[in-house]
């Protein structure tokens, strides 16, 4: 009987279909982080390519008008400083959507069609 730190044969090496994530194998259905942040230059819009509408929508027609409109009225009582209200709330939005969970790819996963099942 020999020791060595080969592996057996009888040892099974795991492949794609025997490893289990929680995310799809290929990139079609994920949504990017990179890319979610990156589109929101404009508040929501990586909001809803992870597929958070509801937010994303919010974010684009009423939290993106009314931090504005805070930022120009603190603005006209600090000097202009107000105005440094905006960038954090942007990277606050770019923060936000970085980190929420991907209901793009859950929704493709589940949409995928399996055929008649008898």
């Amino acid at each position: 009987m020999e020791y060595t730190d080969a592996p057996s044969a009888e040892a099974e090496t795991p492949t794609a279909e025997t490893t289990s994530s929680s995310k799809p194998d290929t990139a079609e259905g994920q949504a990017s982080d990179a890319v979610a942040v990156l589109l929101s230059v404009i508040p929501g819009l990586g909001h809803i390519y992870k597929g958070h509408n509801f937010i994303g929508m919010l974010l684009i027609f009423v939290g993106t008008p009314m931090a504005v409109a805070l930022a120009l009225l603190i603005a006209t009582g600090t000097a202009g400083f107000g105005i440094g209200l905006l960038p954090i709330f942007w990277f606050a939005v770019m923060f936000h959507v970085y980190g929420i969970e991907d209901r793009a790819a859950s929704a493709a996963v589940a949409s995928i069609d399996e055929g008649e099942q008898y």
